[in-house]
């Protein structure tokens, strides 16, 4: 399942969220840096390298071009706000997670029932669930790490 991506996250985590959870529908999904250079550029007419992505992706680049930017937010359709301060940042990874959660939807990665059986909980079992749901998330999180 799609996570969310903390407000406070570095531009690495942020490229890399974007390149994970929101990759175009229209777009066959790349694997390497190169191949996500070469996509970008397609879709933008950015020229871009595969090291350029590379150093995003890891944070040895923190300082990018601004066309960069520009591209990559292009790409990926978010305001280029998306990539600069944690306040501006806020409201488009809600609009991204719920974006990423239609996704999941639409590859059966989530199951409607499921969704609609949450409907009609109460509210106190609905936030049981909440915190069942965000304890879960977490220790896959430090699993992976």
């Amino acid at each position: 399942m799609t996570e969310t991506i903390s407000p406070a996250a570095s531009l690495a985590e942020r490229i890399e969220w974007l390149i994970v959870n929101s990759w175009p529908d229209e777009v066959p999904q790349k694997e390497t840096n190169v191949e996500i250079a070469e996509a970008v550029v397609a879709g933008t007419g950015v020229e871009m390298s595969g090291t350029t992505v590379w150093k995003l992706r890891t944070g040895r680049q923190e300082n990018p071009q601004f066309r960069t930017l520009t591209a990559l937010a292009v790409f990926f359709g978010v305001p280029i706000g998306y990539f600069g301060f944690p306040g501006e940042a806020a409201p488009i990874d809600d609009d991204l997670t719920h974006r990423a959660l239609l996704r999941e939807l639409r590859a059966g990665a989530i199951r409607p029932d499921v969704l609609r059986a949450l409907i009609g909980l109460s509210p106190g079992t609905r936030h049981l669930l909440d915190e069942i749901v965000l304890a879960a998330a977490a220790a896959d999180r430090r699993g992976r790490a």
